[in-house]
């Protein structure tokens, strides 16, 4: 007797590791903040990130200034990971086998990712070894609305001065003009060229606030989402942006104030706190304070005084 066995497609079987490498990679926008989070080597992840385009058989993040961001192929994986990761550890927890005691949910503005963010997570996972962090970025009224949800444990947060009180008050900085250390020039342009974060924007109104009384004519020449696009639009000399002096890249500077541009108001820095927060989650909050408070201010680029 002659058997005949059809040949079956095997699908690939993706790593979960490496999934939750690219959820978070993708929600931290910088892959090598994740690698930071999950207590890998950047050279570890960029390896889980071959195999799973080796599997998909087609490119899924392609590299864009400093970072990578997701193809189309690459948003949709992103997506079905999401929802892996989530089943997953919904089984884990579900059977016992969760790999840790406890998660605190942590949120910044991206601000703060290069300094604050790996000095708390390290600093924090010294005695806390088996507590998750989960880490979110996002603009200061997401970060607010989240820690109001329940949905954020910890944040810091800039706010407008004056503002109805909401957390903890760590310090207040100037708000300055920044260009790239070349392009110093493009405020003397009529009308000003204006990189600008999407609205709503505490700085983006300060800037149009301040522009609009001083009766200086300006218009919008990039409008972006993200801080990396900040910097990639000041690199490419496309106009002036207003941020604060902390975390400044090294070609950027702050405008000196005989630039003849009007003056700008400080911003507060804010600790918010949920109201049941666990002991896991006070404990972080006490070292985030700590840690941003050693950083604040010490990074600032030529001319941004505090």
């Amino acid at each position: 007797m002659n058997l005949k066995f059809k040949k079956t497609e095997v699908n690939p079987t993706f790593d979960i590791d490496a999934l939750r490498a690219i959820v978070m990679g993708t929600d931290l926008r910088s892959f090598a903040s994740a690698a930071v989070q999950l207590g890998r080597s950047q050279s570890a992840i960029s390896m889980q990130l071959k195999k799973l385009e080796q599997q998909a058989g087609t490119p899924l993040f392609v590299r864009k200034g400093r970072g990578l961001v997701p193809t189309e192929a690459g948003e949709a994986l992103v997506a079905y990971a999401r929802r892996i990761v989530a089943l997953n550890d919904e089984a884990a927890a579900t059977l016992g086998a969760a790999a840790t005691t406890a998660t605190v949910r942590l949120g910044l503005p991206q601000d703060f990712f290069d300094d604050v963010m790996p000095a708390t997570l390290t600093a924090f996972s010294r005695d806390h070894r088996t507590v998750h962090v989960e880490v979110q970025a996002g603009p200061n009224h997401i970060l607010g609305q989240e820690i109001a949800a329940g949905r954020l444990d910890v944040a810091i947060a800039l706010f407008k001065q004056r503002a109805a009180a909401e957390g903890e008050l760590l310090c207040d900085l100037p708000m300055r003009w920044i260009a790239q250390r070349n392009s110093a020039a493009l405020a003397d342009q009529d009308p000003l060229p204006l990189v600008l974060f999407s609205h709503p924007c505490h700085f983006r109104e300060a800037a149009l606030t301040a522009l609009d009384r001083a009766k200086r004519r300006w218009h919008a020449a990039v409008t972006t989402p993200s801080l990396p696009g900040i910097w990639a639009s000041l690199r490419s000399k496309l106009g002036v942006a207003v941020r604060t002096g902390h975390g400044l890249p090294k070609d950027m500077v702050c405008l000196p104030r005989n630039a003849g541009l009007p003056d700008l108001p400080r911003i507060e820095l804010r600790m918010l706190r949920a109201p049941e927060a666990s002991a896991a989650a006070q404990s972080l909050a006490t070292i985030l304070k700590r840690e941003t408070l050693a950083r604040v201010g010490g990074a600032a680029a030529p001319g941004c005084d505090r």
